[in-house]
């Protein structure tokens, strides 16, 4: 049996960001038509590293069958020297149970996690959005204004960090990337938000990252960061006021500390919760005014990886690219 193998730089090869968003897209809405089995990750934790491995299998519409393996140890860089998130990703044919291909997963879930927020963007932000700020620097920022730029006209970056200097840097190699766009790392939050038409949030962290006087009639804010209900990226009276989103009802109930927060405050109730993919289904609307404040929380799922890894493989295949094994 034959097992092909793609690394990192396969993915990038083979994956452009505007056709993992139509993926992403595809995905969410057969989710929403019950044509996608994802069941609940499994979350296995270790307290002696502060860390999870989640196990993450997904059935997409019958025919992408797969499984994410990711691990976040928090402590790897101080200690070991080893970057935070390590992840595989293992596609399998749905017809006949053979595995078909192991992948690079760390890759693949910055892209696909960029890619759920160039959904929420492409289905709930203004049109004429121009101005992007991004909160958190990290593994997962790039990503997000890679995305967020494949779907709306923007023409301002700005990243807001703890730390100046991881802003500036990243904000640098974004430069490099979209030479025709104004780009800025700063630590001035409340300055940026004055005048942010789409908001990304990408930090892990356990409290919100903004205050919700801080947020301006017609924001648009994908919240990506938290994956755990103890972590808050977003003030939950912002989430209160705004219009929301989610990738899907029941792991955003058991995993968005924003969702879950807001309604242990009673402001919110699931049943002010949609789907993104019932909007993209055209179930329910999109943004329904320009001053409407609007909210999509991505907690992550595995069809999203299957589906993206799925075009990586194919692509792949035509390429006569990867390293084949005989397993």
């Amino acid at each position: 049996m034959e097992l092909t193998i793609l690394s990192k730089a396969d993915v990038l090869r083979f994956v452009t960001m505007p056709a993992a968003i139509d993926a992403v897209q595809k995905a969410y809405a057969s989710i929403a038509r019950g044509t996608t089995d994802v069941p609940l990750r499994i979350d296995v934790a270790q307290t002696a590293h502060q860390s999870h491995s989640f196990f993450m299998p997904a059935l997409v519409d019958g025919q992408s069958l797969g499984m994410k393996i990711v691990s976040v140890f928090p402590h790897n860089g101080p200690t070991h020297g080893l970057p935070t998130i390590h992840a595989i990703v293992l596609l399998i044919d749905a017809g006949t149970g053979v595995p078909l291909a192991l992948m690079d997963g760390t890759q693949l879930t910055i892209l696909r996690t960029g890619a759920a927020s160039g959904v929420g963007t492409r289905l709930l932000a203004r049109a004429d959005s121009t101005h992007l700020v991004v909160i958190g620097a990290g593994a997962q920022a790039a990503g997000q204004i890679r995305a967020v730029c494949a779907v709306r006209p923007i023409q301002k970056v700005t990243i807001v960090n703890r730390t100046r200097e991881r802003a500036t840097e990243l904000a640098a190699r974004m430069r490099l990337e979209f030479p025709a766009l104004e780009f800025y790392g700063t630590t001035d939050r409340a300055t940026a938000l004055a005048s942010a038409d789409i908001l990304c949030l990408a930090t892990s962290s356990t409290t919100p990252v903004f205050s919700d006087d801080e947020i301006r009639p017609g924001t648009h804010i994908n919240g990506v960061g938290s994956y755990r209900h103890d972590m808050v990226e977003a003030d939950p009276k912002t989430v209160g006021r705004a219009y929301i989103a989610v990738d899907q009802y029941a792991p955003a109930w058991s995993e968005a500390g924003e969702l879950i927060a807001a309604r242990q405050l009673g402001i919110i109730d699931p049943s002010d919760v949609v789907e993104i993919g019932a909007i993209a289904n055209g179930i329910h609307p999109g943004r329904q005014s320009s001053s409407q404040i609007t909210f999509f929380k991505s907690v992550g799922n595995a069809a999203q990886d299957v589906i993206v890894a799925q075009i990586a493989y194919a692509a792949a295949r035509t390429a006569q690219a990867g390293v084949v094994v005989d397993i």
